[in-house]
């Protein structure tokens, strides 16, 4: 057996530290859960969409109020929270939602994936629906 040059053990460490740091970036920013948490608003649309992936994808008004600096005017706002469906029930569920209040158990992922959706948000449960 011919003796490994100290350039191939070079090459082959660099190739490995390479390897390795691909695959822990591609596993943080597309799989790793950032954050969980839940959501509850009017949903405005939901729908299936995409050309190779059909993915659901729906939007959520949220409204509150919005106090200013010395607290004497308050106005009503809307906050918009895009999301993402991965599991059929839960998006024959909210296809028949629009319009009404939901609560909205999601994860949120660093980066997203064709077959996930269009969202970092990807919705997990359907909590309530009034």
């Amino acid at each position: 057996m011919a003796p490994v040059s100290r350039k191939a053990k070079i090459l082959t460490t660099i190739i490995l530290i390479v390897v390795v740091g691909l695959g822990l970036f591609i596993y943080f920013h597309f799989f790793f859960v950032y954050s969980r948490g839940v959501n509850a608003g009017n949903i405005n649309y939901f729908q299936q969409e995409g050309i190779l992936f059909k993915t659901y994808e729906g939007k959520m008004i949220q409204t509150g109020f919005k106090t200013n600096a010395g607290g004497v005017n308050t106005t009503l706002r809307s906050n918009e929270f895009k999301f993402s469906v991965t599991d059929k029930t839960i998006a024959d569920t909210l296809m028949r939602c629009s319009g009404k209040d939901v609560e909205l158990r999601w994860k949120r992922y660093m980066g997203t994936l064709p077959w996930r959706g269009n969202s970092q948000y990807v919705v997990t449960e359907v909590l309530s629906i009034d």
